[in-house]
């Protein structure tokens, strides 16, 4: 059985300019189904960030094989950004995985990416 805050949340989506009279005990449950889905994603958002690694500039030129010139170029055209990271500079792996994607999925020539 589906229940009653779905079925709110259905209504709303699909007729938002509709006005609803509803029990307080739906209410409550629609409030509880809000402040669950959304304690769900803040949860998922931490773990995702408690996941993220930064290699250091070394270690990315190694796992890109690219040059440092090439690393100062994405970093200044904004296409592979360095963090700070206790003080040192850093890069996100999310960042680079994102780069090794698209370097599978297309002929990525590391001479001209980043390049505006």
């Amino acid at each position: 059985m589906e229940r009653p805050a779905n079925k709110i949340i259905d209504l709303a989506s699909q007729f938002p300019e509709i006005s609803l009279t509803i029990k307080a005990a739906d209410l409550i449950d629609m409030v509880n189904y809000c402040v669950s889905k959304t304690r769900q994603e803040l949860e998922q958002q931490i773990t995702d960030a408690n996941t993220e690694t930064y290699p250091s500039k070394q270690q990315v030129m190694k796992i890109l094989g690219v040059s440092e010139p090439t690393l100062s170029r994405w970093n200044k055209s904004g296409y592979l950004m360095r963090v700070t990271v206790g003080g040192t500079r850093r890069y996100r792996m999310s960042d680079i995985q994102r780069i090794l994607g698209v370097t599978q999925k297309s002929g990525f020539d590391s001479r001209t990416a980043g390049n505006k």
